[in-house]
């Protein structure tokens, strides 16, 4: 049986990030075995990731485009725009991504990548045992002392309250110029709303021909597939005044937005990274910063010779408010575009970019707390802990 001292489990935003991570911190004698599923309905298709950061990345040479103002319309219409400097909210295609981190990975000695479907994870003395089915249909046994997990969960673990982000983007292409590639559309909340939860449109400008425009919503179920189609239809002919384009390509998603509690250890060895173990921001799906800083804290950890413990997610502080703000939405208790409009109104966008990635003071999360419906928010948080955590049915 092969043995090396890392199995990653999944080439994904997570998957590929460790490995990536390992790859500029550890020792060059690190075996290190990426496990990839084969093309199938096991491997996502090509998706988009959004994040910000300030100054130059270590992505950079991935990102499709950066932008430094973003824009949030209200359901009245009203325009609010703002500069984030020193902030750049930037995008990447994950078969870019992929393509740059196999160029990092290729001279290194002790990474391999595989093809296969694993079947189970077992825990074991000296590390963990995990079983592959191979692309040929053979079965092959592999032990590793530490095992990073990023497939995504077969069910999610039981919550008070569980919304879907489910979205669908079409990359399009106009006759005339349509779009301004220097500012990021971030909420369109011009369209219709749910009854329960929010939509809005966002557009990522690639040039004043090119753009991802994209439908998404908050609620408890998804929409059959032409219903994002019509809805993308009508946004783009009534809402952005564009009559004639090409649809070049398009992508879809749902991403669970929930307070339940993720374990990030399976087993002694066996750790879950990603969105698996909790990295997606419950408040607004994000997940791409939240994996980067995971990642390079296990990269750190196995270069200094510590167990290498994926760090909690979310400060405990930013998971409460997170929780609070889905409990209102799903109940009805704050009205979702109401609610991001005054926000992004009334404080920097940096600042609010800031909060959401865990890095603004006590204080500051006050001064944000207090620009949202204060009413609505107390109501939620006192009902919040009656609550029961419930499995949510399987999609």
């Amino acid at each position: 049986m092969e043995r090396v001292e890392v199995a990653i489990i999944g080439a994904g935003a997570a998957g590929l990030s460790l490995a990536d991570r390992l790859g500029a911190t550890c020792p060059r004698s690190l075996t290190v075995r990426l496990i990839d599923a084969p093309p199938g309905p096991l491997r996502p298709p090509q998706r988009t990731w959004c994040f910000w950061e300030a100054g130059t990345g270590r992505y950079d040479a991935a990102v499709t485009r950066a932008w430094s103002t973003l824009r949030v319309h209200s359901p009245q219409g009203a325009a609010f725009d703002d500069c984030i400097d020193p902030l750049r909210y930037k995008m990447i295609r994950s078969d870019d991504f992929e393509r740059l981190i196999a160029r990092r990975l290729t001279d290194r000695p002790g990474f391999t990548r595989r093809e296969g479907t694993v079947e189970t994870v077992e825990g074991a003395a000296d590390g963990a045992r995990v079983h592959v089915r191979t692309s040929d249909g053979k079965q092959e046994a592999l032990s590793a002392r530490w095992v990073f997990d990023s497939r995504p969960l077969k069910r999610l673990p039981a919550a008070r309250t569980t919304l879907l982000q489910h979205f669908h983007g079409w990359f399009v292409r106009t006759e005339r110029p349509a779009f301004d590639p220097e500012r990021v559309e971030l909420m369109d909340f011009r369209v219709p709303q749910p009854r329960s939860g929010l939509a809005f449109c966002y557009v990522l400008p690639l040039s004043r021909h090119t753009a991802l425009v994209e439908y998404t919503q908050f609620s408890a179920e998804v929409l059959h597939r032409e219903e994002y189609g019509r809805a993308l239809q009508a946004y783009v002919q009534e809402v952005l005044g564009v009559r004639v384009f090409d649809i070049e390509e398009s992508e879809h998603g749902v991403i669970p937005m929930t307070d339940a509690r993720f374990v990030r250890r399976c087993a002694p060895s066996v750790f879950r990274i990603g969105a698996a173990g909790g990295a997606t921001r419950p408040s607004t799906g994000y997940t791409f910063a939240t994996i980067q800083r995971q990642t390079a804290a296990i990269a750190q950890a196995l270069a200094q010779g510590h167990e290498p413990i994926p760090p909690p997610p979310h400060s405990r502080r930013s998971q409460a408010m997170d929780a609070v703000f889905l409990h209102g939405l799903a109940h009805g208790r704050l009205d979702g575009s109401e609610f991001f409009t005054r926000l992004f109104s009334r404080m920097p966008m940096a600042r609010l970019l800031r909060f959401l990635d865990g890095d603004t003071t006590l204080l500051q999360d006050i001064a944000i707390g207090l620009r949202t419906p204060v009413g609505p928010m107390l109501r939620s948080a006192v009902e919040l802990p009656t609550r029961r955590r419930r499995r949510h049915p399987e999609q």
